[in-house]
């Protein structure tokens, strides 16, 4: 087995760019390399695995929404099972959401020294939709790092613009990213030795971009280091502001720098799905608890403590909000890790329907909806089950733009309806019942 690092690629592009659509081309042409796919998506529903053609046994899906501090420890997981079957590919692509700022993706190839001694970044690909990017670029903060950060920026859907357009896009991306090579094209349709191996990735040229580009982001706000006895050590906890908390016990007695290499490996382990405990209740080791805090007084947690040395706490809100109290002592260290948060007005609505759709009246549907709110619906994608239809129907759309078409038969697969709109303003009860309106 060869001890040479994998390279790995970054495909990133703002909402409907064309990621998908290039991401099928380089598993379908013939380069002679064996790709393994990580696909990170937004939204509670994840369709885009379906839509990747002929991979079914490379995708690895992570639908979660944000690939930076949440599921960063997704990512480093997914890589290190991905050694165990090292000699399967020759290459990783990793696939973010149109929602993602690819800084903190491409951090974790230097910041975690497992993932360092396999992998090496090897650049990112940001696809660029150009009939629809200067709607995002000024108003989104992601959208501007995708571009500052790519080292291979893909003007897309050339088809709806003009040269004269084209050419002011370039001029404006340039300003943002002078060293990235820009590729011009329609249909995703470019050379696949443009966007693989192009060995581009310069750490100098990214800690410049972005000062803070190895200070990592994490889900927790605050952890402290304690010295506990083997057994079941007390947690108190104060009101605050919300009715619950996660919080994690780790293990730091090993680590030299119990402070820095603490939360990385609590990364590992925190979790959006984390079991509520009740008050009274059991904190475990190495397992994200979500603490119910909603009685408005103080609350008592027990910790299990397997064996004496020193812990580390993590906690989702700083440690002062709920003057978090562990064990008999203070803390012998503790550290502030800030607060991530993102575009709380952008959010997904995904729609899951067994049975057959009716054509045209999910024409109707979709036409009506677009051109009322289309401005505010930066992405739709769907498998649909089409009433007399054998083939999955796959639809996409990106503000007023949409598209539709027969995909394969359904086989043996149940047939059923699955949607995912990504925007601002939202209704999802309006949605579900104009979707339902379209089923036979």
């Amino acid at each position: 087995m060869s001890n040479t690092p994998i390279p790995v690629t970054v495909l990133t592009g703002f909402l409907g760019s064309g990621k998908t659509t290039l991401l099928n081309r380089i598993l379908t042409e013939q380069h002679g390399k064996r790709i393994a796919v990580i696909e990170n998506e937004f939204g509670e529903i994840g369709i885009d695995q379906a839509l990747v053609i002929n991979a079914d046994e490379e995708v690895f899906e992570m639908n979660n929404g944000c690939i930076c501090c949440t599921v960063r420890g997704d990512l480093i997981r997914i890589l290190g099972n991905l050694m165990k079957r090292r000699d399967k590919f020759d290459q990783v692509l990793v696939e973010t959401t149109g929602m993602a700022d690819p800084a903190p993706v491409a951090q974790t190839f230097f910041m975690d020294e497992e993932v360092q001694r396999h992998f090496r970044l090897d650049g990112i690909v940001t696809m660029v939709d150009a009939k629809h990017i200067s709607l995002h670029l000024d108003d989104s903060d992601e959208a501007q790092q995708q571009v500052a950060f790519a080292d291979v920026l893909v003007l897309n859907k050339l088809d709806l613009v003009s040269a004269e357009e084209t050419d002011a896009l370039e001029k404006r991306i340039r300003s943002m990213n002078a060293m990235a090579k820009v590729l011009r094209t329609t249909n995703a349709q470019v050379p696949i030795a443009d966007v693989l191996d192009v060995g581009g990735f310069d750490l100098k040229r990214a800690v410049e971009k972005k000062p803070t580009f190895l200070e990592p982001e994490y889900p927790f706000e605050w952890g402290g280091v304690y010295e506990l006895a083997e057994g079941i050590s007390q947690l108190k906890l104060a009101a605050g502001p919300d009715a619950s908390m996660q919080v994690l016990l780790v293990p730091v007695d090993d680590l030299a720098t119990p402070l820095k290499e603490g939360p990385e490996r609590g990364l590992r382990s925190w979790s959006k799905q984390a079991a509520l405990v009740k008050p009274g209740g059991l904190v475990e080791p190495n397992a994200a608890t979500a603490l119910d805090v909603s009685s408005g007084s103080e609350t008592l947690f027990g910790v299990r403590v397997p064996r004496a040395g020193k812990w580390m706490l993590l906690t989702e809100h700083g440690g002062d909000e709920y003057q978090v109290k562990l064990g008999t002592t203070a803390p012998l260290a503790q550290k502030v890790y800030g607060s991530h948060e993102h575009d709380e007005t952008v959010t997904s609505v995904g729609l899951h329907f067994e049975g057959d759709v009716d054509g045209k009246r999910l024409n109707a549907w979709l036409s009506g909806l677009l051109q009322e709110k289309g401005v505010d619906i930066f992405r739709m994608k769907g498998i649909l089950s089409v009433k007399g239809q054998p083939d999955r129907f796959v639809f996409q759309g990106v503000h007023m733009l949409f598209d539709g078409r027969p995909d394969r038969p359904w086989g043996r697969d149940k047939r059923a309806n699955d949607l995912v709109f990504i925007g601002r303003k939202l209704d999802r009860a309006e949605l579900t019942e104009g979707f339902k309106r379209c089923l036979t």
